[in-house]
């Protein structure tokens, strides 16, 4: 599928027509309620373009939450028509949001930190024997890197995020620690995954289908995938190992 294909099908774009298409729907409404002889109020029409957008949500079949967001959405923005709120406040939040999240809308794996118990799960199940390549794709803001590479001095411990205000935390801290830690802005699909000993990933149920696709192609014998809390439905792991003071699972691929 191309780019552009790519980018229509995600949900957060297919739920951004559905509010535009669902515009000249609540227009007729309030139309059709005038000629009635109500006097519809701005509640009212927000209400309406929340309904018909999150009814166009379902027909698209996007997941529940979306149904939600097209409902409250149009509310939401009534309620803040209500305060004097200035407008270049709004650009200033967008532009943070937009730096933070960047591409979520396409790849559907928001930012979410790991944690130390993660951190101390794929360490020991790195090999101990030999010198290892590790790369953590989505490494947001580098801590999970920064702990392998600062445990071992035979791990050479890469991250990539997509996301331009994690990847620069990730790459100041590294700067300003002399941490040995390496942080690549981009996607982790360029990536050639036989570079790896292992790879590590903390995604979304949307990506792990494409993820175990790329690690089928590209792994090569005697590498190691990881995934935190999410499993692939297409393999069952050779390994998982729960960590009970999260409630999550780190789950093991060996090739």
């Amino acid at each position: 599928m191309s780019a552009p294909g790519r980018i229509l099908r995600a949900p957060a774009i297919q739920a951004l027509l559905c509010q535009v298409a669902a515009f000249p729907l609540t227009l007729l409404a309030v139309f059709l309620l005038a000629r009635a002889g109500s006097a519809p109020s701005y509640l009212t029409a927000a209400l309406a373009q929340g309904i018909f957008a999150a009814a166009l949500s379902a027909w698209r079949k996007l997941a529940r939450w979306w149904l939600a967001i097209g409902l409250l959405f149009p509310l939401a923005l009534l309620g803040a028509s209500q305060f004097a709120i200035p407008p270049w406040l709004f650009l200033v939040v967008f532009l943070f949001m937009l730096v933070l999240y960047w591409s979520t809308f396409r790849t559907q794996v928001p930012y979410y930190p790991s944690g130390k118990a993660a951190w101390d799960a794929v360490a020991e199940q790195l090999p101990q024997d030999r010198p290892v390549s590790f790369i953590d794709i989505g490494s947001g803001l580098g801590g999970l890197v920064m702990d392998l590479a600062s445990r071992r001095s035979d791990i050479r411990a890469t991250g990539i995020e997509l996301a331009p205000l994690p990847w620069f935390g990730s790459w100041a801290r590294a700067r300003l620690t002399n941490s040995r830690a390496r942080f690549l802005l981009g996607d982790y699909e360029k990536l050639d995954f036989a570079q790896y000993d292992a790879v590590f990933a903390y995604l979304s149920p949307a990506a792990m289908t494409a993820l175990w696709r790329k690690a089928k192609k590209e792994m090569r014998p005697g590498s190691i995938l990881m995934s935190y809390e999410f499993a692939i439905n297409e393999s069952a792991p050779t390994l998982s190992v729960y960590l009970p003071n999260t409630g999550r699972t780190l789950y093991i691929w060996h090739f």
